[in-house]
This record gives C-alpha cells, sequence and structure tokens, in this order.
C-alpha cells in the first residue's frame, strides 16, 4: 500500500456502525466532500439482457466497475454502492483520473468481449449540491475490514438522471474507447451457482420514502423495516440469500469464461480460464475436506462469506434481496402497496426462484471479501421498472 494523501482520508475515518436499523439515523450520516467526484456506469438496455438471458454477464460488468476503482485507488477507501446494472462510488479528487480512466476501459472490454454497451459518466459533489441536492455517507461494519457504504439524501438520484440525459454533447457522460483498454480485475470472480431460494421466493425489493421531510422520511424508513421484520420473525438475517443450504459450487464453474474474458487482461482468454478453472478445483478439494488451503481455511471462509454480502443497502433507495416463503412475500408487498397508496412511499419489487452472487476477493487470508446479491432473472433492474412505473403515476 502506498502512503495516503489527506484529501482520501473521509471516508476511512468515519465511525462505522453495526446494525442495519442505522440506515434510518440521517443525523450520523457525514457530508461528502465538495471536491470529491460521483463516478456512475450501468448497462444500456440491460432489459434486453434479461430478456437473452444474459443478466448474470450484467451483473459482472456491473461489479466489475468496482473491482476496477478499488485496484486503481490502493490504500484509498472509496465508498460505492452495487446496483446490479452497474455502480455509483465516490471518489477524492487524488484517484479521480485513474478511477476515471479505468472505467472507460471497463466500458471498451464490456463492449469488445460482451457485446454491452456500459455507460460511464460522473458529477461532481458541488454540481450535485448546486442543483438542490445532496450526498452523505456513513459505513456499516459487516465483519473486521468489510464495510458497507450507506447513502442518504438524493444526491446518487440525481446524478443517475443526469448522465442518462440523451441530448447531444452531454457534459456529463465520459468519451468511450474504440476498443478495450485493460482494466485490473483481479479480485472478480462469479463461480457460485445460482443460490436457490430455500423458503420458494427471491425477493428483491427497492422502496423510497417519499414523506416531506427527512424526519418524516425516516419514520416511514423505520416503519418498513419494523413491518418487514415482523413479518420475517427475525432481524433478517435469516432470510439472507446466503445461507449454506444455498451455496452451491459447480465444477467446472458455469460462468467460467465469463470471468476469463473479463479478467484475462492482455492475456490470453484460455490461460486464464485454465487458472480459474485450477483455483476452482482446489476450492472444491478443500469444501469437502473441511480444510485448510495453503493460507485459507475454507470453513472459515464460508463463515465469513454469509456475513460479508450486501443483500441490505440504503442509497437513498432501501435495497434488499431476501429469501422468503410465498406468504412472506405477499404480505411484505401488501405493506408497501398500502404505504404506497398513503403516500407515504414508492416502492418495485420482483420474484424470481433464485438471487446472484458476484464476488470481490481480494485477500481470503486477511478475510477481505465482499458478495455483491441480486436476484435472478432481472433482480433490481426489473424492480426499477415497477418502482418507476410507480413513481410517475
Amino acid at each position: 500500500m502506498g502512503q495516503t494523501m489527506p484529501d482520501t482520508r473521509f471516508y476511512a475515518d468515519l465511525p462505522a456502525a453495526t446494525d442495519f436499523a442505522a440506515v434510518a439515523d440521517f443525523d450520523a450520516y457525514a457530508p461528502v466532500p465538495d471536491d470529491w467526484t460521483v463516478l456512475h456506469t450501468d448497462v444500456i438496455d440491460s432489459s434486453g439482457a434479461i430478456a437473452d438471458g444474459r443478466y448474470k454477464q450484467v451483473n459482472l460488468i456491473g461489479a466489475a466497475g468496482i473491482t476496477a476503482v478499488l485496484n486503481a485507488a490502493p490504500g484509498v477507501a472509496v465508498p460505492y454502492v452495487f446496483g446490479g446494472d452497474g455502480a455509483s462510488l465516490l471518489v477524492p479528487p487524488a484517484v479521480l483520473e485513474p478511477a476515471r480512466q479505468v472505467l472507460v476501459g471497463l466500458a471498451g472490454v464490456a463492449g469488445a468481449r460482451f457485446g454491452l454497451e456500459l455507460r460511464v459518466g460522473q458529477v461532481s459533489l458541488r454540481e450535485v449540491r448546486a442543483r438542490g441536492a445532496d450526498i452523505a455517507v456513513r459505513k456499516l461494519a459487516l465483519s473486521p475490514g468489510n464495510n458497507l457504504a450507506l447513502f442518504s439524501g438524493s444526491g446518487l438520484e440525481l446524478v443517475d438522471a443526469l448522465v442518462k440525459d440523451q441530448r447531444p454533447g452531454n457534459p456529463h457522460r465520459l468519451p468511450l474507447p474504440a476498443g478495450p483498454r485493460e482494466p485490473d480485475l483481479e479480485g472478480l470472480s462469479c463461480r457460485w451457482e445460482p443460490l436457490r431460494a430455500a423458503n420458494g421466493v427471491s425477493l428483491t425489493l427497492m422502496l423510497r420514502a417519499i414523506a416531506p421531510g427527512a424526519d418524516a422520511q425516516a419514520a416511514v424508513l423505520r416503519r418498513s423495516l419494523a413491518s418487514i421484520q415482523t413479518i420475517l420473525q427475525d432481524d433478517g438475517q435469516a432470510t439472507a440469500p446466503v445461507r449454506p443450504e444455498t451455496l452451491r459450487f459447480r465444477f467446472p464453474p458455469r460462468t467460467l469464461w465469463d470471468e476469463a474474458r473479463a479478467t484475462a487482461g492482455r492475456g490470453a482468454v484460455w490461460l486464464q480460464a485454465a487458472k480459474i478453472a485450477l483455483i476452482a478445483a482446489v476450492f472444491v478439494a478443500g469444501k469437502a475436506l473441511k480444510a485448510r488451503v495453503g493460507p485459507v481455511h475454507i470453513p472459515t471462509y464460508l463463515g465469513q462469506l454469509q456475513t460479508n454480502t450486501d443483500f441490505r443497502k440504503y442509497d437513498g433507495l432501501l435495497r434488499l434481496v431476501l429469501d422468503v416463503t410465498p406468504a412472506q412475500a405477499a404480505a411484505i408487498e401488501s405493506h408497501l402497496a398500502t404505504e404506497y397508496a398513503a403516500g407515504r412511499l414508492v416502492y418495485g419489487s420482483h420474484r424470481a426462484d433464485a438471487s446472484l452472487m458476484t464476488c470481490l476477493v481480494f485477500s481470503l487470508e486477511a478475510g477481505q471479501h465482499m458478495h455483491f446479491i441480486d436476484g435472478a432473472d432481472g433482480g433490481f433492474a426489473l424492480a426499477a421498472q415497477a418502482f418507476k412505473q410507480r413513481l410517475g403515476d
């Protein structure tokens, strides 16, 4: 790790909450510095890719943006949120240019190797605030050294709208290269099988409180979280998609060639595929024997994997992926429909029979890994469609 520059310490130095209920404590969020920038990516026409059965590739490219930026900013704590078909990341001035370059490079890789068009944009915090919105952030500790960023304010939604503006010469869109420029995607993997819903339904939810004022919105958020917890009859962990009974590893991994194409860099794809297959074979053996493989104790890693997931997050919208029974799914959707009818929130939901997991693994030995969760068959992308439809009603 290189020496960390002073302006990069904002997120690293924030205290971390340990209870997900902290999402509704808006007073504890810290305003992001004015000189930071939001970088935003999303796959254009992800609904078309979903219709073609390619949503796992969409997830892979969405998570790759996070991987690329973190690898381009060693030693810098970068807050981010994974959105299924893309991501938003907040970066300080010291790493803005390398972060921009790797995302533009990733767009070239997405197009050349996957036939996916990745939109990349940026908006400064100064502009976000000049337009009347804001972004504040806090940390949620999942395990030692693994934190999930939570965001309050309407700023990320504004950034999404600005980047997606179709007018010619949109200043918030970054020009894309003619071909791939290889970003460093070391650590990105997608080797687990879809997480079959043990309770029958993988329910993807997104909701935004629209009551007037921050206090009223916090109250709506707390009430919805409490209602969902009552319906689930636990704190949410028992309905997390990643549990021992849902984790399945196939050899060779079904997504072997997708991962190899994404992470090969300038090397041969077949050679990268062989490397991934070898690592997967060693993992399968260690998992079967419940043993240590080199410096990594496989049972310990599997336990950490269940903790280090983003199945519950907040970025101005509450986003959940839950493994529930059909009755629980119906009860949750009924609660949200009632709140929507009362004008207190807007929501979108999507049901599937499984969830998808894409992984970012920096050091298994040190327990540094994060796992991004989305609903299968469209997940957040289709929940967003339902959300936008209600928002426009």
